[in-house]
């Protein structure tokens, strides 16, 4: 059947006459701060103690805008006998968000959950060499970083918390092994004692 002529017309008056029966809401920015979804990406956190200049971020990033400097350390062996070791030390973290186009590559191969997504966004400046943030900028964001969504309580559990658990009962089950043989040995040794007490009375 053919579409009655003025059809298109008539619908498109409806939705209008629809939207202009509505409330209009206007969002009182900055003086009221817009609601963002958890997962927003605003900015980019850098928690500094679990980064071990691995380079992957910035081998990974496509626009080539993460710059990272550090140097060699030697820490002195742990144990006497031992030999010493050599660590990388962080200089230097920068994120140049002119060129960041927030693909978020760099949080997702990190294999030390070194870098996070904030949803901070006032960021803006009037000079664009000014928008290449240290870590020292880097690591403020990362206090705004939310907490990780609860799991679905029907969710398998995690590999990496049951293979946690699963060390930990063997480990608890092995210590427990040990005490009772320990507990078994000093029950013997003692019924050993007080046969020979015994014998030397009779």
């Amino acid at each position: 059947m053919p579409p009655i002529p003025g059809s298109g017309l008539a619908k498109g008056l409806a939705v209008t006459l629809r939207t202009m029966t509505k409330k209009t809401v206007t969002a009182q920015y900055p003086d009221v701060q817009p609601e963002l979804p958890p997962r927003t990406r605003g900015v980019i956190g850098l928690f500094e103690e679990n980064c071990t200049v691995c380079m992957l971020c910035a081998r990974e990033c496509p626009d080539w805008c993460i710059y990272i400097d550090s140097h060699k350390e030697t820490v002195p062996a742990a144990a006497p006998g031992g030999r010493e070791r050599s660590r990388n030390v962080l200089d230097r973290f920068a994120i140049d968000f002119s060129l960041c186009m927030y693909c978020g590559i760099c949080i997702e191969v990190c294999p030390f959950d070194a870098l996070f997504w904030s949803p901070e966004f006032e960021y803006a400046e009037t000079d664009i060499h000014e928008l290449t943030h240290e870590r020292d900028k880097l690591r403020e964001w990362m206090w705004t970083v939310p907490e990780p969504p609860a799991l679905d309580p029907h969710a398998e559990e995690p590999k990496e918390i049951a293979a946690a658990r699963k060390a930990a009962d063997k480990a608890a089950a092995q210590a427990a092994a040990e005490a009772e043989a320990a507990a078994q040995a000093a029950a013997e040794a003692q019924g050993e004692a007080q046969g020979d007490a015994q014998e030397d009375q009779q």
